[in-house]
């Protein structure tokens, strides 16, 4: 069955500094996400800042307030340009989260790659189709929304 991958780029009007403080810190991430989602931090030792091994534990609900179990791993970090998040147990058969940011003229990019697969086989292909794509697009779009909230519109 497929891997199926999207991109975004948002430009923030921040320092690679900042930018970087808040989103590589763990205990902002549910501040970006959907309500709806359910998703809640459960990691207990997760750490105060990102480093490559890192395990976060989590808890999320994408299917009729059901909450499911997710743990990733933080696989790499270069200080202030990427890091990578990949699922070790989760809803899906391959998560694997690209986090990119680059300074730009009065900002930074910051660049999401996402790969992931769904479980089922061609359940998990229809299920994609018809819900899952567009759930992990509304939690992009949230995202989106959300940063400009925190750190303004970009207008360069």
């Amino acid at each position: 069955m497929p891997v199926y991958s999207f991109q975004t780029i948002q430009n923030i009007p921040t320092s690679i500094n900042k930018a970087w403080d808040f989103f590589s810190d763990p205990a902002n991430l549910q501040n970006i996400t959907p309500p709806n989602t359910g998703f809640k931090i459960i990691s207990k030792h997760h750490g105060d800042t990102m480093y490559a091994g890192q395990i976060i534990e989590y808890t999320v609900s994408p299917v009729l307030n059901i909450p499911l179990y997710w743990m990733t791993e933080i696989t790499h970090v270069a200080d202030k340009k990427y890091f990578i998040d990949e699922q070790r147990f989760g809803p899906y058969s391959l998560w694997h989260h690209q986090h990119h940011f680059k300074e730009i003229n009065g900002g930074i990019e910051m660049k999401d790659i996402v790969h992931y697969k769904i479980p089922f086989g061609f359940i998990g292909s229809i299920a994609n189709f018809v819900f899952v794509k567009k759930q992990l697009q509304n939690i992009f779009d949230y995202r989106f929304k959300k940063t400009e909230e925190l750190f303004g519109k970009w207008t360069g």
